[in-house]
């Protein structure tokens, strides 16, 4: 039986989840007042943004998240921009 769900919808929906983690563990690592709760909190969260960047890679590979290449100057634009946001 065929399934019911395409390999990009599969993947659409494991990137979303992802993106969710992301945000809810970069929440509670705020929010602890313990620090190796918080410590426990941040690696948790580096983990699950490798698991976020594997599944985009996937899905970038099989040509499911296009991204059309930055012109150089808006890269140059935006860098000057946050540089001077930093300083």
């Amino acid at each position: 039986m065929p399934g019911i769900y395409t390999e990009k919808e599969i993947l659409g929906d494991a990137l979303t989840s992802q993106k969710n983690s992301t945000s809810l563990f970069n929440m509670y690592a705020n929010e602890c007042v313990h620090e190796d709760v918080r410590q426990t909190m941040l690696h948790i969260l580096s983990q699950e943004h490798e698991i976020q960047q594997d599944v985009f890679n996937v899905m970038h590979k099989q040509g499911y998240y296009p991204t059309p290449a930055a012109e150089e100057k808006k890269v140059q634009e935006t860098k000057q921009q946050y540089s001077q946001c930093v300083k």
